[in-house]
């Protein structure tokens, strides 16, 4: 009952996304471009599905439902996914956007998560950047005259980035994912989402997207980002099996870099949380006491809690993310 299995994820086809989830990471969705896979969640809008093991074809959402104990006594009480794990493709820029916190989104959106956030930068393409936060102080009345006039670039920080690379976005930071880069997210369950500009593209129909001006601005913050307190991991080759990437109240992600193809025993930090192993390089095998999986680039485990060990065969590496 216990074993970590495999999990099958939701895909988002949205009009930045593009080929390389299918190219780089095995993905097989019906129809292309890709934006963005789901790895580990059980949100609405993208539940993942069981792909082994005991709850095979159950999504990962009634899983948790009849098992809340998989979640961890810190999540006592609770049957739904607190984290969302994502892969996101940009071959276009995403629009520029902010995210709200807890306590707007429980006000202002029926109850809901707020979305704080970070990325692991998996590939990025030459002159690749992310949009985080702003070069120089605005007001809201200064952000607002620049997002209606379409000049709202010219005040935004950009920062290069290469891969191996982990930056957190926490909310209420206006941010954007730009063209070139393909990264892992790691999110709060919350699919909360307000655009500030959007480069004046269409939709499929020919439709402008929607824009959420009033209520982005309610939640930004104007003040001048550094840049270097945004990066909070790179990846530099160290020997070490296990590297804190980054940590907040939300989730705590771990670099786990095995470079021998020997067996490796590896702890989760914490067995009163659930874990989802993400698959980012290498190909081998998992096993625990209760189960055997294997496990190639792409792929992702929900391992339940109070696992507390696992075995990894084979040159790998994976994200460790626990809530």
């Amino acid at each position: 009952m216990n074993a970590p299995f495999l999990l099958k994820p939701a895909y988002q086809h949205y009009l930045w996304g593009g080929m390389r989830l299918p190219e780089l990471f095995g993905k097989s969705a019906d129809r292309l471009p890709l934006a963005e896979s789901w790895e580990c969640s059980t949100h609405p809008d993208g539940e993942t599905t069981v792909a082994s093991g005991l709850f095979d074809g159950m999504t990962l959402a009634e899983v948790l439902r009849a098992n809340p104990a998989f979640l961890g006594q810190k999540f006592k009480g609770q049957t739904d996914l607190p984290v969302l794990v994502k892969l996101i493709d940009a071959e276009k820029d995403l629009s520029i956007q902010v995210h709200p916190t807890d306590e707007y989104a429980a006000e202002h959106e029926n109850g809901q998560r707020g979305k704080t956030e970070m990325w692991y930068v998996l590939e990025a393409a030459e002159g690749a950047e992310l949009i985080v936060g702003f070069r120089k102080e605005c007001t809201k009345e200064v952000l607002r005259a620049h997002a209606r006039d379409g000049t709202l670039e010219d005040v935004l920080c950009r920062v290069p980035v290469k891969k191996g690379e982990a930056y957190f976005i926490e909310a209420g930071t206006v941010h954007a994912i730009c063209a070139g880069c393909l990264v892992a997210e790691i999110q709060q369950s919350s699919n909360l989402t307000y655009r500030l500009y959007d480069y004046n593209r269409r939709d499929a129909e020919g439709n402008l997207r929607p824009l959420h001006l009033d209520k982005a601005l309610a939640v930004a913050d104007c003040h001048t980002t550094d840049p270097a307190r945004v990066r909070v991991f790179e990846d530099k080759g160290s020997a070490e099996a296990s590297l804190p990437v980054a940590a907040c109240k939300y989730f705590h992600v771990y670099l786990w870099n095995l470079s021998s193809p020997d067996a490796q025993d590896m702890r989760i930090p914490s067995t009163d949380s659930f874990a989802a192993l993400l698959c980012i390089e290498g190909e081998g095998r998992l096993e625990t006491e209760e189960a055997e999986l294997p496990l190639k680039k792409g792929d992702c485990v929900f391992v339940p809690a109070e696992n507390s060990a696992v075995t990894l065969t084979g040159k790998l590496k994976l994200l460790c993310i626990q809530g």
